[in-house]
């Protein structure tokens, strides 16, 4: 007997639901596409130009014929949307005790960092039974990771921050895959998410190679480093606005608009710092563009989040 499975392993909550509708769609398609041959094969060999089968009837219209095979095809699709559409809504709803890792994709590797600081190249150790939150960017072209055993695909962009989440149900390493031709390596931009029992996790953390510091750590440090506490100071008493529990505030705009201080806000306004600038305030602040990478983007993203007292978010 042939060991080929038609499917990767069941490794996330997101799976088996995937992989019912998949095989619902599936089994619609192939019942139909059977019906349908059946019934081509059965009219081509009764009508067949010797066949005395009888030609004189007129063609004349079936109301309930014509409304059965359109009400049943539309009742089927409108299943498959309903079904895909509540899928969808739980791919991208993120718990909100979901532990957060930061990939930043680049020609040709997935650069990956925990919370703790610890950083690893083409591999994601995670917990077993944890929700774990994706926040992804690239620093060149598009990309887009892919996790089989999971069900899970999410493109990773430059300039933009996307996220996906998971939670593995089997301890185990699992493929990663660029999903997205990105350049001519594009077939050895692989990697694996490692899956450990929390206790083996723990131990992988303080065993691992050394941390470099909490992503809101070197956030804080960079902060200083580039000279940023000099005006945005505490109160709104410096030359720039405050940024005490910025993230996630509706922010007035000088030309009278607002906008929500989100990741790509924050992320615009340190490249960016004339592209929106906040009533009240002169544009003076410099632009760090080819100053900062992504990831140290990401950890002063971090810092500015712990200012708020809590790292509960809105995602966009």
């Amino acid at each position: 007997m042939l060991n080929f499975p038609l499917f990767p392993a069941q490794a996330s909550t997101f799976a088996p639901g995937v992989d019912a509708l998949m095989g619902f769609v599936l089994l619609v398609t192939a019942f139909f596409s059977l019906l349908i041959a059946s019934l081509i094969l059965f009219f081509v060999v009764k009508y067949h130009h010797t066949s005395k089968a009888d030609r004189r009837g007129a063609v004349t219209s079936n109301l309930l014929l014509e409304l059965t095979w359109t009400i049943i095809p539309l009742g089927i699709v409108l299943v498959i949307f309903g079904w895909g559409a509540r899928l969808f809504y739980t791919t991208k709803m993120i718990p909100a005790d979901a532990l957060e890792f930061f990939v930043v994709g680049k020609q040709w590797m997935w650069k990956v960092q925990h919370p703790e600081g610890q950083r690893e190249i083409n591999s994601i150790h995670v917990p077993l039974g944890q929700p774990i939150e994706l926040t992804m960017i690239s620093e060149d072209v598009i990309h887009d990771l892919a996790i089989p055993a999971f069900r899970i695909k999410e493109d990773v962009l430059p300039g933009r921050y996307t996220h996906q989440w998971f939670q593995a149900t089997q301890t185990g390493r699992y493929h990663l895959f660029c999903d997205q031709f990105c350049g001519t390596l594009h077939a050895s931009m692989i990697g694996q998410v490692v899956v450990m029992e929390p206790r083996d996790y723990q131990r992988w953390l303080s065993g691992s190679m050394e941390a470099s510091g909490s992503m809101s750590g070197n956030g804080a440090a960079l902060f200083t480093r580039m000279a940023c506490a000099s005006c945005h100071l505490a109160g709104g008493q410096g030359r720039g606005p405050s940024l005490q529990g910025l993230y996630g505030k509706r922010v007035a705009l000088s030309d009278g608009s607002t906008v929500i201080a989100d990741e790509a806000y924050i992320r615009e306004s340190i490249l960016k710092p004339g592209a929106k600038i906040v009533r009240g305030y002169s544009n003076i602040m410099p632009t760090f563009q080819n100053q900062l990478s992504e990831q140290n983007i990401l950890e002063i993203l971090e810092y500015i989040k712990t200012l708020n007292g809590s790292k509960e978010t809105t995602k966009p």
